[in-house]
């Protein structure tokens, strides 16, 4: 079988060859240009060239699969021959190339000029024409993911689920409540050592409508509202955690030894040595002196003019569609529902006295209500204890519950939005973070988890960067200690799933804590831990720098990078290898200088072997078409492979958590510019974005666990704003739980409160607000114009940034023509250079600028020279 193909050059290669997978080149000819073909390969004099090419194909293979590449000298690439179309021309703008079928005579010019006549754009120029994404629109175009609560008290790990009429599978039918040591629900004995779910019921039952709506305290704190509209009855309920008997604050919160909260996380990694270490601390810290408790009220309100029934349904341990009354005991003379006399799982009122029936149907006259409480301790109580639970006071708990997380906000940076829902969002998301990183308080070690899973070096990183965002530094601190704790003897950081880029994620993350805090006794504290890290990598690199590793990731290092086992030499590992080198040398800089400039060589060295691996990868990958007709070359996600492994260019089967582009997406090169091995504005990261969009995204937000492709923060970087927000908006949109704001892993109910997205998620919060770049503090990079309409307000107090705290206020006064900001850093490291982006909310160009310089191009205010206070005003 032969097959034939013409290149069109706009500017021919100086020399170069071409190699066919499964055939050969048979025949090649410069039919316009001058340049010649041999066997050895071709050459042009470098102006406008055609070479028409003729090969040979295996027959049992055919053109299905066949890959040419053009290795030039200049810009080399490959395709699919299975692609080569006159209607449709590969078209390489940025390599000034097309390459069309033989008897297509046009020119390079010609293709070009009849694909730019066709006015068609790139995904990417759409959205720049479309208007502003707004959460509105994205909520009208992605699914609604409803998720279980979780409830607790931060640094413990015993928290509940919670849930109504179904919300969480239909094993949690009914109104429901699920103890749980963090990522494993609680068993009983009583329950065959299975996991117990408490089920309830208020109203007359689950029906045609769902009639459910929720919303946390002030939309932030961890106290769920849920109102259940029953016809005439609503019934308005509350719950929240305390403790059994002690009061809840500050200096009574006791907490979890992280090594026992570490275990009860899915896919923990323990060393022998932990492992005993944890069993001789579980029996403390499993069995201590009271428990949580779930409090528990609901009110019910008749609506109607005339007396209405109300129903209530006591609380069962793992009742089903049926009854289970099997295993378990009603007590009606106190209101206790229990195991065994001393055995209490349960208290309940109703109308502040112990209910005395588990079903209750009340009459309530017009406007009167009636009140059911239950509290449920974490595991069963003995009755003495269960006695002191019921005469526990409902509203004083509430209002000291309150205070509780009042006060952990009053602690961190305050962020004032004008967008009410992203504004609650910001200082929920801050509290479910504290809620699942558990240690023993009050300054000992926490694990910063991710839903049911334990801290991961990679995704808790976004968890401990917002945490010091937000002037949290002590907390964050605590929770990169977990990872020098946990750490190997010969260096290695491995906490999860045989994961292998933990240690330079962690390193990175140490490094983004030191540009915040400069604390240098901190970080001699833990100096041995970080050069054993180093070392750990270096040799780990040594092992590949062989020669029979030469184009096949030479220096780079091989290993699994998150669930699937793919033990290749990817991107994102390496990536955050060098990362990880990089910050380690920049923060020894002062302290070790010749130590740090050995560790930067070798971050270097690393990071030239992954672009190497980059560039050679792209030049074997097949380029892909665009939406405005042109062509762009590709790249894999480690250096083994011949293009995304979702174009099948050597087959195999790489569908995993429900998407076939998860690991091209969500594991691929992209991570490079993240990692700052390729730059935001080099061609490689254009290329990469345009096909990562258009192959791998819907409405610019990855498939499958989104929050794990890197493209909004790359968006705002190359100050893409509309795209960042398309992102941005849409992500959350159909990811977060709209009324709770907790976040799914997955699209399809898969880990609840999953806090590596909701820690994405936050970043680019802080990023969309602000973002370092060398000696510049970038303010508002990428906000929504919206947000500066006539009247709204932005406040920044005292968000953490590697200058120091900054704060930022900025009010629209449109209809008097003005707005206004005032910026104030007065730490003794404040940037050289403060920049505000104040875009109109109509693109309107201010006639007057007072306080700085202005850019049209980026709706931008420029202030060299920063003193510390700055005022900007805008005149319209």
């Amino acid at each position: 079988m032969t097959a034939s193909f013409a290149l069109e050059w706009k500017k021919g290669p100086s020399r170069g060859n071409i190699t066919v997978t499964d055939g050969s080149v048979s025949r090649g000819t410069v039919t316009r240009g001058n340049g010649k073909f041999s066997e050895e390969g071709f050459s042009t004099d470098g102006g406008q060239t055609r070479l028409e090419v003729t090969v040979n194909l295996e027959e049992s293979k055919g053109s299905a699969a066949t890959l040419v590449t053009i290795d030039a000298a200049e810009r080399p690439f490959s395709f699919f021959l299975r692609d080569v179309s006159e209607k449709y021309p590969i078209y390489i703008p940025a390599y000034g190339v097309a390459v069309t079928r033989s008897e297509d005579a046009r020119t390079y010019d010609q293709i070009e000029n009849e694909i730019r006549a066709n006015n068609l754009l790139t995904d990417l120029q759409q959205i720049e024409a479309e208007p502003e994404e707004s959460y509105d629109n994205a909520a009208s175009h992605t699914r609604e993911l409803a998720c279980q609560t979780w409830l607790g008290l931060s640094r413990d790990m015993r928290i509940f689920g919670v849930g109504f009429r179904g919300v969480g599978g239909e094993e949690r039918l009914w109104d429901w409540i699920q103890p749980r040591f963090h990522g494993h629900e609680v068993t009983l004995p009583e329950n065959e050592n299975k996991p117990v779910c408490y089920r309830y019921m208020l109203g007359r039952g689950i029906g045609c409508v769902d009639g459910v709506t929720r919303r946390l305290e002030d939309g932030t704190l961890p106290i769920l509202h849920a109102s259940i509209e029953d016809n005439d009855i609503i019934y308005d309920t509350v719950s929240f955690v305390s403790y059994e008997s002690s009061p809840l604050n500050a200096e009574t919160l006791r907490g979890t030894h992280y090594l026992a909260a570490d275990g009860f996380g899915h896919g923990h990694m323990l060393t022998e040595e932990q492992l005993k270490q944890r069993e001789q601390l579980l029996p403390q810290e499993l069995n201590s002196e009271e428990e949580t408790v779930l409090y528990f009220r609901a009110v019910a309100t008749n609506k109607a003019r005339v007396p209405r029934y109300a129903w209530f349904k006591n609380v069962i341990p793992n009742a089903y569609v049926m009854n289970n009354d099997k295993n378990y005991v009603f007590d009606a003379g106190c209101g206790f529902v229990q195991f065994s006399e001393d055995r209490v799982c349960c208290v309940s009122k109703l109308n502040g006295e112990p209910l005395s029936e588990e079903e209750t149907a009340i009459l309530i006259p017009p406007g009167e209500t009636a009140t059911f409480e239950f509290y449920l301790p974490h595991r069963p109580i003995t009755r003495n204890r269960a006695e002191g639970l019921i005469r526990q006071q409902f509203v004083s708990r509430l209002e000291e519950c309150r205070e509780f997380w009042l006060y952990k906000l009053s602690r961190a940076a305050s962020i004032k939005l004008p967008e009410k829902r992203v504004d609650e969002m910001v200082k929920a998301g801050l509290l479910h973070l504290d809620l699942v990183t558990y240690g023993l308080e009050p300054n000992r070690t926490v694990v910063p988890t991710i839903g049911v899973y334990t801290a991961i070096g990679s995704e808790s990183s976004p968890i401990i960067q917002f945490m010091d965002s937000m002037g949290w530094s002590d907390l964050a601190e605590r929770s990169l200690q977990f990872f020098l704790d946990k750490q190997h003897e010969d260096g290695f950081i491995q906490n999860f799933g045989g994961y292998m880029l933990e240690t330079g994620a962690a390193l990175w993350s140490v490094g983004e804590h030191y540009r915040y805090t400069r604390n240098d006794v901190w970080l001699n504290r833990i100096k041995g831990n970080l050069l054993k890290a180093y070392d750990y990598l270096l040799d780990w690199r040594s092992r590949n720098k062989t020669e029979d590793q030469r184009g096949k990731g030479y220096g780079m290092l091989e290993g699994k990078t998150a669930d699937p086992e793919d033990p290749f030499h990817s991107f994102m590992l390496n990536g955050y290898a060098y990362l990880g080198m990089s910050r380690l040398a920049e923060i020894l800089a002062s302290s070790d200088p010749v130590r740090s400039e050995q560790i930067r060589a070798e971050a270097e060295a690393l990071k030239e072997d992954i672009r190497q691996g980059l560039f050679e990868a792209m030049a074997r990958s097949p380029v892909v078409p665009l939406a405005d007709g042109s062509w762009v070359p590709t790249v894999p996600p480690w250096v083994e492979h011949r293009g995304p492994l979702s174009l099948y260019a050597q087959g195999g089967k790489w569908l995993t958590h429900g998407s076939v582009v998860a690991r091209d997406s969500l594991l691929g090169p992209l991570y490079l510019v993240l990692q700052e091995v390729v730059q935001p504005d080099e061609a490689e990261a254009e290329f990469m974005l345009n096909y990562h969009l258009e192959l791998m995204c819907t409405r610019n937000v990855a498939l499958s666990q989104p929050y794990y492709s890197i493209h909004p923060w790359v968006h705002l970087k190359r100050g893409e704003i509309k795209p960042f927000l398309k992102a941005y908006y849409n992500g959350f949109a159909g990811l977060a739980d709209r009324d709770t704001y907790t976040f799914w892993e997955h699209y399809w109910h898969a880990s609840p409160h999953k806090t590596h997205e909701e820690g994405w998620f936050l970043m680019q919060t802080r990023w969309m607000l602000y973002m370092e770049e060398g000696r510049e503090l970038k303010l508002l990079p990428g906000i929504p114009r919206k947000w500066l309409d006539n009247g709204k307000v932005i406040e920044l107090n005292e968000v953490a940034t590697y200058f120091g705290s900054v704060s930022l206020h900025v009010e629209s006064k449109l209809e008097q023509g003005v707005i206004v900001a005032r910026v104030t850093c007065e730490s003794d490291r404040k940037p050289d250079t403060v920049t505000i982006r104040l875009p109109h909310p109509n693109g309107a160009i201010p006639a007057q600028i007072v306080g700085g310089s202005y850019s049209a191009s980026q709706e931008s205010v420029r202030i060299d020279h920063f003193t510390g206070k700055a005022e900007v005003t805008l005149l319209f």
